[in-house]
């Protein structure tokens, strides 16, 4: 089983996910394998290689859209304050 895990962990290493749900799942998938501590040293170094690069991937994809929302929204944002009201 570990060579599987091996092998999935390189095969997946260069894709690109199709969507920001796809990398977050992956990355919660790849997470939960390393947490359990069964995988071998290889497969947990390509694991985590592979979840740098999907890390990388959600924060550029989440760094689009605020310059989106922001483009959209212009001089309405305002700071977020807890217990739902804006500073002034």
């Amino acid at each position: 089983m570990s060579k599987k895990l091996t092998a999935d962990a390189a095969a997946g290493a260069g894709a690109v996910p199709a969507s920001f749900e796809d990398a977050m799942a992956e990355l919660a998938q790849l997470v939960a394998q390393m947490e359990a501590g069964q995988l071998p040293l290889e497969a947990s170094v390509a694991a985590y290689a592979r979840g740098s690069t999907l890390v990388q991937f959600c924060a550029a994809q989440l760094e689009k859209v605020e310059s989106q929302v922001k483009i959209l929204e212009g001089d309405m944002l305002k700071p977020f304050a807890p217990g739902g009201e804006a500073e002034q």
